[in-house]
């Protein structure tokens, strides 16, 4: 009799959890995140991942977020992520998931470098990186930087190299009127507590003030699967259940990345 008590509080757990987000998303965003002392003004962003699908996998709240208060957003895509031979179809699903996502497939850039090669044990240079990043905010105006934090969520080396790339940006060519954010890696404990984290998420952000770290929930959840969908090479069962469960699916925690 526990066991039944114990899923049916997970389940209302869960139930509140998104109806929580789904309130947010129709509820004046009280969020300062890309603001200006409190007013508007439209900011050019620069989203820079690693592998197409690590936008809809990992990014997809902070994309919702961005998209829908009017800012610009250009993705850097630092590979096409041919390790499987399949980069060029995994090229043209990121297309199509930006489609989904609202950003204009003008504004979505995918690299076949020959040193920049997806795969596990390929290192990439954080030289390299840098000048590639730097080109773009240089071609585009951009004014704020998202990427991953050091761990890159699931620990994989090039999501962490990209990051060090962005780094080394800062801090070798100071960009003074450059923000730069990164996706905050959870123990996997929250990782796959699905929108329950939105709670936790909620709490960290309270501990810290807006110029530190932000708390984005996703006000439009079924994006996010409808643009891992379109990655229909990656789209198998296991990653499925990722999206599902995954709390990257509903809430993004962003902080600020500060470069001594």
């Amino acid at each position: 009799m526990a066991w039944v008590l114990i899923v049916a509080s997970l389940v209302v757990l869960w139930v509140a959890s998104l109806c929580k987000i789904l309130y947010t998303s129709s509820s004046p965003s009280r969020n300062s995140f890309l603001t200006t002392g409190g007013a508007f003004q439209k900011r050019n962003v620069l989203l820079v991942v690693a592998h197409p699908d690590d936008e809809s996998m990992f990014f997809s709240p902070t994309i919702s977020y961005i998209t829908s208060r009017g800012h610009n957003l250009h993705i850097l895509c630092l590979s096409i992520g041919d390790a499987d031979g399949k980069g060029n179809i995994r090229k043209e699903e990121l297309y199509q998931a930006c489609a989904i996502l609202k950003v204009p497939l003008q504004q979505v850039k995918t690299l076949d470098h020959p040193e920049l090669q997806d795969g596990f044990g390929r290192v990439w240079n954080h030289t390299l990186l840098a000048k590639i990043i730097e080109e773009e905010i240089n071609s585009h105006g951009i004014d704020l930087i998202i990427t991953f934090d050091r761990y890159g969520v699931s620990g994989h080396c090039n999501h962490c190299d990209v990051h060090y790339g962005v780094r080394k940006l800062l801090r070798d060519t100071p960009q003074g009127n450059i923000e730069a954010w990164e996706l905050v890696s959870t123990n996997i404990l929250r990782k796959y507590i699905g929108p329950v984290d939105i709670w936790f998420s909620i709490l960290d952000a309270m501990q810290h003030s807006g110029e530190v770290m932000h708390c984005l929930l996703n006000e439009h959840p079924q994006k996010s699967f409808l643009a891992m969908a379109q990655h229909s090479s990656q789209w198998v069962w296991f990653r499925k259940l990722f999206v599902a469960f995954s709390s990257y699916t509903y809430v993004n925690m962003l902080r600020r990345i500060e470069c001594m």
